[in-house]
């Protein structure tokens, strides 16, 4: 059993180069550090330097190579050190890689994995974001949002065997967390919210959510960290008799809205917590297709919480005060419940 997301993602990886000649890893520092996460650590040893690829530090060359190695044959896993620095390769990932099978006609595909590090862990503006949104708004690539080891090595194996671009977004406070009783912790401690990832081979497929939690009263859906902050109110707010059901959609894009629909429609009452800024943000994306699909069934207000507005600051007052927490979660929940508009 993989206790860790990074345990899980390097087995996967070292899993899917055994299985197939033409997957290979690309990024800086990932045969000489194993990554900034150590993600890829020891994969140069079994599968050599052509297959576990140092690039310089560039974000367009890293993408690029990936996307012309696709189009040629090949299924690179390409690793950027921080999501934040995606954007430097933003031509790449939203011009090439997104829209080429479509513009070749099919005749052609694009199967890439982007891996990237993303959250907020004390590293200021530009190391701290979390990019998911930029990327639901990009028709032509997936994005996927693990949450635990077992479900990052079974999206990790079904996007690098997917003939699409696949953004897979890790968070950094959940690398090294490990399920109640593991050995690995990280700065966030141990999560008995965590599943370990079997050895054995297993996908999950793309576009397909998760319902972590079962309750009758609201609907809370929560991506990556976020979704143990509500797992956690979860708990608490059962000792007050409130039920929350907690849903994980694991992936962005596509998005699982029927299994997210179907529990609203249960229990009347929407909250959408993530990472990303409020505004135009996968929170604000969730609650207006309910809007549009569950109006009838809605008994009271969806409520978003996210990070403000603002850049992530880097004194940690700061940026806790900027960021989602169980506080707030807890008091969108109430929001919900007590405020009523509907009859």
């Amino acid at each position: 059993m993989y206790e860790s997301i990074a345990v899980a993602l390097n087995k996967t990886l070292a899993d899917e180069m055994r299985r197939d000649p033409r997957v290979f890893c690309l990024g800086e520092d990932i045969c000489t550090l194993g990554g900034a996460y150590q993600v890829t650590k020891g994969l140069a040893e079994e599968f050599g330097r052509m297959r576990v690829r140092d690039t310089p530090c560039s974000e367009i060359a890293i993408i690029g190579v990936a996307v012309g190695a696709s189009v040629a044959g090949m299924r690179p896993v390409a690793e950027l050190q921080f999501a934040d620095f995606i954007f430097c390769a933003m031509d790449q990932v939203v011009n090439q890689a997104a829209k080429l099978r479509m513009m070749f006609g099919g005749q052609a595909s694009v199967p890439i994995v982007i891996r990237a590090p993303q959250g907020a862990t004390g590293r200021a503006a530009q190391h701290s974001q979390s990019v998911e949104a930029y990327f639901m708004h990009t028709p032509g690539i997936k994005v996927v949002l693990p949450s635990d080891p077992y479900d990052a090595r079974g999206l990790l194996a079904a996007a690098i065997r997917d003939d699409n671009p696949v953004l897979f977004l890790e968070h950094k406070l959940l690398y090294g967390s490990a399920s109640a009783g593991g050995k690995s912790k990280s700065a966030t401690g141990s999560l008995s919210t965590l599943r370990p990832a079997p050895e054995e081979d297993y996908t999950i497929p793309l576009g397909v959510a998760a319902i972590k939690r079962e309750g009758r009263d609201v609907t809370v859906v929560g991506t990556q960290y976020m979704l143990h902050l509500a797992l956690r109110v979860a708990d608490k707010m059962a000792e007050e008799g409130v039920s929350l059901e907690v849903i994980d959609p694991r992936t962005v894009a596509p998005l699982d809205m029927e299994t997210i629909a179907r529990s609203v429609r249960k229990t009347g009452r929407l909250v959408v917590v993530s990472e990303d800024v409020l505004t135009c943000g996968f929170a604000s994306e969730v609650v207006a297709r309910i809007v549009d699909c569950c109006y009838d069934s809605l008994r009271a207000a969806p409520q978003r919480v996210s990070t403000l507005d603002t850049p992530i600051p880097f004194a940690p007052e700061s940026e806790k005060f900027v960021l989602p927490s169980e506080d707030k979660i807890a008091a969108a929940v109430r929001r919900t419940l007590y405020s009523v508009v509907k009859a």
